[in-house]
């Protein structure tokens, strides 16, 4: 398979890049229609172009220059809708379940008990204490943007007491709370905290039981883009996939956010020439080039990034993967760009500050107010969060082997069906999702999170 005219190499059926003709030791390698590195060594018809003989072009921060291109994502009018929940806020929510949100790690043992007595949802994680300056900050931005999340119809804040992110410190971080919908323990504070935690949490089960569904348009709806396990199809099937939806949702006024940063390495110019505006340009420059700081910052290259599974799969540079990631975000205007903690607001697509590790960029997609996440895989991965993580497979062998994994399978568009079929049917299953219909992570109750740390622990 040739993906694109100018190409050099094509696809097989491993996934796995062979070359169109002859080519000569340095020249470029082209895959979409761009390079992804040049040749190591010279290269024959037919050839496998993997690791043994191609090398990434990139290397260092880059200057940019703005030029905007609008690629017609045009309003479209809709009646299509879900069945949700609508807070008193405002907000919308997909699910109404009770969360337990830790302050700190020390009581995670604390919130599973409780999780297992009254079917809330906890979510293990090891911080809120003895981290300094930027790490303290990021875990209270993330936690608080959890607690805001309206999939949850209640919250317990459970806090132990002595940490640093106490609930009285989270508190001036989270602003402004509904009480009837979250409440907060301090583990210390009481006789019996599972006794004390259970009462709570049965409380919010008799508010969030006050919210029933309704009828809510598709534009409230706000999608979380992600891929994990890559593979050689990756950016052939399922991410083009992704981003017909994205396109579709950001037409009928809804929201998208791609994240990964790292993951846009090598193809950020695409991502950069449809900022709707400089200021958008200029963030998104930063977003780049602080991401390549970070990296340098702690002595490693940049872009060494294709993990074993990737290259297993036939990705072998990072400007091959990250071209291929970023058609999850297909070809909309980018709106916005996001921090850690910050809150999806605007209609329309925005980008998403934090690494392509998969726990962790769901967790961020979470806090930033994504209702359900959109997850690619070539290779396959259970990895669930605290909201819907809808698996899309890019391959049928996968689909077939992995079907407690596998939620939607794009193989079809590697036989040929065209795409917007495809896409028919994921926007159908999508609003299912809305509705109610679980995922597969929901169904085997895998619902992780992992906060981003990158400074000392004391």
């Amino acid at each position: 398979m040739q993906i694109h005219p100018n190409d050099n190499v094509e696809i097989r059926e491993d996934g796995h890049k062979y070359a169109l003709f002859d080519i000569n030791k340095g020249e470029n390698i082209i895959k979409y229609g761009f390079p992804i590195g040049h040749a190591t060594s010279n290269i024959k018809r037919g050839d496998h172009v993997h690791i043994h003989n191609l090398k990434t072009n990139l290397s260092g921060n880059l200057e940019y220059t703005y030029s905007y291109k609008d690629y017609g994502i045009a309003h479209t009018d809709t009646d299509l809708a879900f069945d949700g929940y609508v807070r008193e806020n405002g907000d919308v929510g997909i699910r109404n379940d009770i969360w337990i949100i830790n302050t700190v790690g020390c009581v995670n043992k604390v919130a599973e008990k409780l999780a297992s007595l009254t079917g809330a949802k906890f979510f293990s994680h090891p911080y809120g204490c003895s981290q300094l300056g930027g790490d303290h900050e990021t875990t209270q931005r993330i936690l608080c943007g959890m607690i805001k999340h309206p999939n949850a119809g209640g919250v317990l804040v459970l806090g132990l007491g002595c940490e640093n992110n106490n609930i009285s410190e989270l508190k001036k971080v989270l602003g402004e709370y509904d009480e009837k919908r979250v409440r907060f323990l301090n583990c210390q504070d009481v006789q019996d905290e599972i006794a004390e935690g259970v009462s709570v949490i049965n409380e919010l089960k008799v508010y969030a039981d006050t919210f029933k569904k309704e009828k809510i348009s598709i534009s409230r709806l706000r999608i979380g883009l992600k891929c994990g396990g890559s593979d050689g199809y990756s950016g052939i099937s399922a991410n083009p996939l992704v981003g017909r939806i994205c396109d579709r949702m950001v037409s009928f006024g809804g929201s998208c956010v791609l994240t990964e940063v790292p993951e846009m390495f090598g193809a950020e110019h695409l991502l950069m020439e449809r900022c709707k505006s400089r200021g958008v340009f200029d963030k998104t420059v930063k977003l780049i080039n602080d991401f390549k700081d970070y990296f340098t910052r702690h002595n490693q290259t940049i872009y060494e990034n294709p993990s074993p599974g990737n290259k297993a799969g036939g990705i072998t540079t990072l400007e091959e993967k990250s071209l291929g990631c970023v058609q999850k975000g297909g070809r909309s205007p980018i709106v916005d760009v996001l921090d850690y903690g910050d809150t999806l607001l605007k209609n329309g697509l925005s980008l998403l500050n934090g690494p392509g590790n998969d726990i962790v960029a769901v967790t961020n997609l979470v806090s930033c107010g994504a209702h359900m996440i959109l997850f690619t895989t070539g290779r396959g991965t259970p990895l669930g969060t605290a909201v819907p993580t809808l698996k899309i497979s890019t391959n049928r062998a996968l689909a077939e082997k992995k079907k407690s994994w596998i939620d939607f399978d794009a193989s079809p568009i590697l036989e040929k069906e065209p795409i917007d079929n495809v896409a028919d049917r994921l926007l159908e299953l999508i609003l299912s999702v809305a509705s109610g219909k679980r995922t597969k992570n929901e169904e085997n109750g895998f619902c992780e999170i992992a906060i981003f740390k990158d400074g000392v622990t004391l």
